[in-house]
C-alpha cells in the first residue's frame, strides 16, 4: 500500500512538472504561436561582445594580459560582479588616447567613487604598458 502510494505521488508530481514545463500547452495556443512566429521576423541573434571580437588582435592581446593580472576577479566582459563590466566602462569612456591614459593611471594608483563606494585597488606592479593594453581592449567593448 505504501508502495503504490508512494508511486502515484510520484507521477503527479511528475505530471504537474511537465504541464507548468509546458508539456500540458492546448493545441489552440500551438496553432496560434505557428501563425504569430510565421508572420513576425525572427529577432536577430544577439552575438556576445566575446564572439564578436574574437579575431581582433587588441582583444586577443587584452584579454591575455586582463587574465594574467588578475582583472577577472572583479570584473567580466559584459556582467558586474565587484566592479563594473568591461562593456559599461566602454560605454561610459570614448576610446581616446586621453581616456587610455585616464583609465591607465586608475588602475595602476587605485580609484573610488566612480563606480560606486566599492574601490578600486592599486595596481602599481602591473607595468604601464601591459595596462594600456588592457584598457585599449576594455575600451574596444562597446555593445
Amino acid at each position: 500500500m505504501k508502495i503504490a502510494k508512494s508511486m502515484a505521488m510520484g507521477v503527479i508530481a511528475i505530471s504537474t512538472l511537465a504541464y507548468s514545463c509546458g508539456g500540458g500547452s492546448s493545441s489552440d495556443s500551438s496553432s496560434e504561436s505557428s501563425t504569430t512566429s510565421s508572420s513576425a521576423p525572427a529577432p536577430a541573434a544577439s552575438q556576445s561582445l566575446e564572439d564578436k571580437y574574437k579575431d581582433d588582435p587588441v582583444f586577443v592581446a587584452g584579454s591575455s594580459k586582463a587574465k594574467e593580472a588578475g582583472c577577472t576577479a572583479c570584473h567580466m566582459v559584459e556582467r558586474k560582479i565587484v566592479g563594473p563590466s568591461y562593456a559599461d566602462v566602454a560605454a561610459k569612456y570614448e576610446n581616446t588616447q586621453e581616456n587610455v591614459e585616464l583609465l591607465t593611471s586608475r588602475v595602476i594608483k587605485g580609484n573610488v567613487g566612480e563606480w560606486g563606494e566599492v574601490p578600486m585597488p592599486a595596481h602599481p606592479h602591473l607595468d604601464n604598458s601591459d595596462v594600456e593594453t588592457i584598457v585599449k581592449y576594455v575600451l574596444l567593448l562597446k555593445k
